[in-house]
């Protein structure tokens, strides 16, 4: 293949994986109205939802299965469940943050997560991630201030949600390392994201008894919420995010996370009515912005990194 070939070939690639965790934040982004509009236990509608996705995802499996596919090994689930096991501790306490903390809160505590993805990524994995990609994610870290800064949180903050979305965001940087450390062992995605679902229920389940009176959903609205996160995020987000993660960075991931307050805070405007405050706007535009360079300098550098092959 030509040179010119080669880079379109490199870039083309290049841009596939951030562009997809792109997709990914977005629907993330939505979750966070739909997790909101029936009023209920936010570890209840987490749990459920982790096990609607199992079914959805198992049901395709069956499916493949009857046409010769094999299921996955045990190595598979070896690999996967450290991912799962985290992801479980993640996506519980975060929807339980929700209901005790401000939004602004727990979405500014999930945003620190670069900040400890930066030195895992390069003690696990030996990344340097491209200093520009850092510095226009800065960028994007700024808008977020903004954003966050100027929205109210109605005084529903509390310490103790404060905590759980701690808990929450460290649940996710476990799952980001472990996710890349199983994607790099080969484990492909649609077996990844088929054992994450019910395995993330092992850590779910306690949290779930614990904050919650009971796990069956109380409202009509509440099974449409879970229908629609099994869907949006439990089979479109996370496979865009296990598929993002062969090709990018871990703190890129990070960084490209960034970005989901500023969304949550739009979909909450559109579908919930929520109020946006005029100084919060370019705020929202500097995170899209840094949002935008993050994955154009990612792309750059790939095509440039082929170039001296």
């Amino acid at each position: 293949m030509s040179l010119p070939g080669r880079l379109r070939s490199a870039a083309g690639h290049s841009l596939i994986g951030p562009l997809a965790m792109v997709g990914a934040v977005t629907c993330f982004g939505l979750s966070f109205s739909v997790i909101k509009w029936p009023g209920t236990s936010g570890s209840v509608i987490a749990w459920w939802r982790l096990a609607a996705s199992t079914v959805i995802w198992w049901s395709v499996l069956a499916v493949l299965r009857l046409r010769g596919r094999p299921l996955p090994s045990r190595a598979t689930w070896v690999a996967v469940a450290p991912a799962a096991l985290s992801f479980g501790l993640n996506i519980s306490l975060m929807f339980v943050s929700v209901t005790r903390t401000s939004v602004a809160h727990s979405q500014f505590i999930v945003a620190l997560a670069p900040l400890v993805l930066a030195p895992l990524g390069l003690v696990m994995f030996g990344e340097h991630p491209a200093r520009g990609s850092l510095r226009w994610g800065a960028l994007s870290f700024l808008g977020l201030v903004v954003v966050l800064w100027f929205g109210s949180d109605d005084g529903v903050a509390t310490a103790a949600g404060d905590v759980l979305a701690v808990g929450g965001m460290l649940g996710f940087v476990g799952y980001l390392a472990f996710t890349k450390r199983a994607r790099a062992r080969g484990v492909g995605t649609l077996d990844f994201v088929a054992i994450l679902m019910p395995v993330a229920m092992v850590t779910a389940t306690p949290v779930a008894v614990v904050t919650s009176d009971s796990l069956w959903p109380a409202s009509g609205e509440t099974w449409v919420a879970i229908a629609l996160l099994a869907v949006l995020t439990g089979m479109v987000g996370h496979a865009l995010l296990v598929y993002a993660q062969r090709s990018v960075p871990i703190v890129t991931v990070g960084v490209i996370q960034v970005s989901q307050p500023a969304q949550a805070t739009f979909w909450a405007w559109v579908f919930l009515g929520e109020s946006i405050v005029l100084a919060q706007v370019p705020g929202m535009v500097l995170v899209m912005a840094g949002l935008v360079l993050v994955v154009v300098t990612g792309q750059r550098v790939e095509a440039r990194a082929v170039t001296d092959r």
